[in-house]
């Protein structure tokens, strides 16, 4: 298996409404497993990714399997295989879960299976608008979109935010199977989250990688943790599980 990475980001720089909020990023996603992208409120986590996707104005060098991405459009940055999971769901509100999912359909065979076994609560409620669904169900047809389609990448944006403990219980299981299979890129608030998914984390501050290296070596270091999120890296940071949120907890770290 190629040890290159996936995704190398060069020199990357973003702008919205003429404000930069992304400032010389470079990065590497590794071929497998979970990439956590860390950072304090306002640091341009979120920015980083839709940069990525050229949903917001961007420069720099963006290399996708070794092709040069950073001029394609979205659309065709997705159809390489890039699935692009946003943070506060957005979905379709007056559409059915059902015409939800259908729209996010790009191959001829789409993974049904694996999205039915993933989310079997979504099969009962294919026919409920999806503005009528509570923001846990909301999150799981935003993750259900993502899944549909075999892709290469994914790159996942807080999808725990918000959340009640037993609903990030559910999304951390979703995300860790679907990483099984799918390098992903990861933007995540709950610590502990990360501490289960990832394996290397890169932090940003005020648009700039601060700090890159395993994600076991930062999540055991209260001083960086402190130093880079703020929060405290205390002993609540290594709970038994999700649901028992930790000391940086939702809306603490945030994009």
């Amino acid at each position: 298996m190629s040890t290159a990475p996936i995704l190398a980001v060069r020199n990357l720089y973003a702008r919205i409404s003429g404000q930069q909020v992304v400032e010389d990023v470079s990065f590497d996603v590794a071929p497998t497993g979970v990439t956590a992208l860390l950072g304090r409120n306002g640091v341009g986590k979120s920015s980083t990714i839709k940069a990525i996707l050229g949903i917001i104005e961007r420069d720099g060098s963006i290399e996708f399997q070794g092709t040069p991405i950073e001029r394609l459009r979205t659309d065709r940055i997705v159809q390489r295989g890039i699935a692009y999971i946003p943070e506060d769901r957005e979905v379709f509100a007056t559409l059915s879960v059902d015409e939800n999912l259908a729209l996010a359909v790009r191959q001829p065979k789409p993974n049904r299976a694996l999205v039915n076994e993933l989310f079997p609560e979504l099969t009962q409620r294919g026919p409920q608008l999806a503005g009528t669904l509570s923001g846990g169900q909301q999150q799981m047809v935003s993750l259900a979109r993502g899944l549909l389609n075999d892709n290469e990448l994914l790159l996942v944006d807080e999808p725990t935010k918000g959340l009640a403990p037993r609903l990030v219980n559910e999304v951390a299981r979703v995300l860790k199977t679907a990483a099984e299979t799918t390098p992903m890129r990861l933007v995540e608030q709950n610590l502990f989250v990360v501490r289960e998914l990832a394996q290397d984390v890169i932090v940003l501050s005020g648009g700039r990688v601060v700090h890159r290296g395993p994600a076991a070596e930062f999540l055991d270091d209260a001083d960086l943790i402190q130093r880079h999120l703020g929060v405290s890296g205390g002993d609540d940071d290594h709970a038994t599980g999700p649901a028992h949120t930790p000391s940086a907890s939702a809306g603490e770290v945030s994009a």
